[in-house]
């Protein structure tokens, strides 16, 4: 029972000339994500339920806590947010454990676009990114020059990433050109900031249209693949992710690019975190363990790793308090 097929001839064929043909009209674009193989859908949630009982060694198991706070998205996106809170979140991007300075840094950390101001400035130069939401998120439901103005606000404001959101309506009617020339356009309003592509796979119905999304963003110039808003549920699952990781994968074989996975959204513990590890190194191969090239997306999913760090390092569990709250 297999959910790992090879990436199809049109696919190579396509990429081969930039997939200029596949996007020059709906019916050519239909036709190439229509044609993708189709997702064995108990096979998938089979074979991710199998990579999700791998166990690691210790010496592994101290490595993949690490990495996890590296690739950790330190997130809040809530309508009650300041500027307190969010410089707050930024020095916990900075030093997740104060007692601990081996303890490394976050990749990021993601707000609001309102809010991009302050954490660039409190992060300084310490290498930790800005990552914003973008294009009204976490709806998508706005006109396109709002969505671009939405950028463009972020960028200008010192955002290093953008998270953007798809049209769910447009791709769940098979409006796809016109969702593809959405992201291009989001991307080219980046400037130099890294574009990670959102699809709210909750709401995307089917494993198949996972696939087909991540191939659309992917063609369209996305930096990264994002599974979820985290408003809603369900958010990122193993099954999803690993989809999104053979797209990936099979993407670079058809056009030597490396494309950045990021699920988000009910991660929350070290246990979770390692089995994505695992998968990832699984599907799409240990190039993708770096933060360059994975990401979670999470709010609560740090203080986890830090007791389990606290533990493996002391000998015993701090509290849960004994973490800042976000």
């Amino acid at each position: 029972m297999t959910t790992t097929p090879t990436t199809t001839a049109s696919a190579s064929s396509a990429a081969g000339n930039s997939f200029s043909d596949v996007t020059s009209s709906e019916s050519a674009l239909r036709r190439f994500l229509h044609g993708l193989p189709g997702v064995d859908q108990v096979g998938a949630e089979a074979r991710a339920a199998s990579l999700g009982t791998r166990s690691i060694k210790t010496t592994a198991k101290d490595y993949a806590i690490d990495l996890a706070i590296r690739m950790v998205d330190l997130t809040t996106l809530e309508g009650q947010d300041t500027h307190g809170k969010v410089r707050a979140l930024a020095n916990k991007a900075m030093r997740p454990d104060p007692a601990d300075p081996t303890c490394p840094q976050t990749a990021a950390v993601c707000v609001y676009p309102d809010m991009v101001a302050v954490a660039k400035e409190t992060l300084g130069n310490s290498g930790v990114n800005v990552a914003a939401v973008a294009t009204a998120f976490p709806s998508g439901r706005a006109a396109l020059d709002i969505k671009l103005a939405d950028t463009r606000d972020a960028v200008e404001a010192g955002a290093d990433e953008i998270d953007m959101v798809i049209d769910r309506g447009a791709f769940l009617s098979g409006r796809y050109l016109e969702v593809y020339d959405e992201i291009v356009a989001v991307k080219e309003a980046c400037g130099p900031a890294h574009l990670k592509v959102i699809f709210e796979t909750g709401e995307l119905q089917t494993y198949d249209n996972v696939r087909r999304a991540s191939w659309l963003a992917m063609m369209a110039g996305g930096h990264f693949i994002k599974t979820s808003t985290g408003k809603v549920q369900p958010a990122a699952t193993l099954p999803v992710t690993m989809i999104m990781l053979e797209a990936v994968r099979d993407f670079r074989e058809a056009t030597g690019q490396m494309i950045g996975v990021k699920p988000a959204g009910g991660i929350r513990t070290s246990k979770d975190a390692i089995k994505y590890l695992v998968m990832v190194n699984e599907v799409a191969g240990p190039d993708w363990l770096d933060p360059d090239w994975f990401r979670f997306g999470a709010s609560t999913l740090l203080n986890d790793l830090l007791m389990q760090r606290t533990k493996m390092t002391t000998g015993r569990y701090s509290g849960p308090d004994y973490f800042t709250l976000d």
